[in-house]
């Protein structure tokens, strides 16, 4: 009995070690991919979309019509997919999303977060011309981190060979922020 007790009092340490092992953290938006085509994508859309110019033809001739939020219900919409945006970088940074890639990525995700923040005052500046810069750096954010790390799942009929994921991709060695200086933004 001695020696079954001082074999379990042995044995708890061991097991108790083994219970600490971390547990996976659970993604709360599904997938990173799942994530941006169901969260980050469309909010995203909806700050690209409130302000800008389409030209087309009405009865053969060219038409040019510019546009953007002209009340404050819209105004407060570009405002909160600003805000949503900043929250999805925050998420991006976590543990369930940047475990496992490089500093690159958290460099990403707090470059969605600072873009965003400055967003969100073109927006509550109700400045239709700095949504639309800002809007064009919210863009260059996200494709330099696309360029980095290509979507998992590519188009139907389209392989990795087919797209052209290394074109202007960003030097490995290059922080976001001299990325994002040499391409002008």
């Amino acid at each position: 009995m001695r020696r079954i007790l001082s074999q379990t009092a042995l044995m708890l340490p061991i097991i108790a070690l083994a219970g600490c092992g971390e547990e996976p953290v659970e993604m709360p938006y599904g997938t990173a991919q799942q994530f941006m085509a169901n969260e980050v994508q469309p909010t995203a859309e909806i700050y690209w979309g409130a302000v800008g110019a389409v030209s087309e033809l009405v009865d053969g001739e060219a038409v040019f019509t510019e546009f953007e939020p002209e009340t404050d219900e819209e105004w407060a919409k570009v405002s909160a997919a600003a805000v949503k945006l900043r929250e999805f970088g925050e998420v991006l940074a976590s543990p369930a999303y940047a475990d496992g890639r490089g500093d690159d990525w958290l460099q990403f995700a707090q470059g969605l977060q600072d873009v965003a923040t400055q967003a969100e005052e073109a927006a509550l500046a109700k400045d239709p011309e700095a949504v639309f810069e800002v809007g064009g750096t919210v863009y260059a954010v996200c494709t330099a981190c696309h360029q980095m790390y290509p979507p998992a799942e590519l188009p139907e009929g389209e392989t990795v060979d087919t797209v052209q994921t290394d074109a202007n991709r960003p030097n490995t060695d290059e922080t976001l922020e001299e990325y994002m200086e040499g391409s002008g933004e």
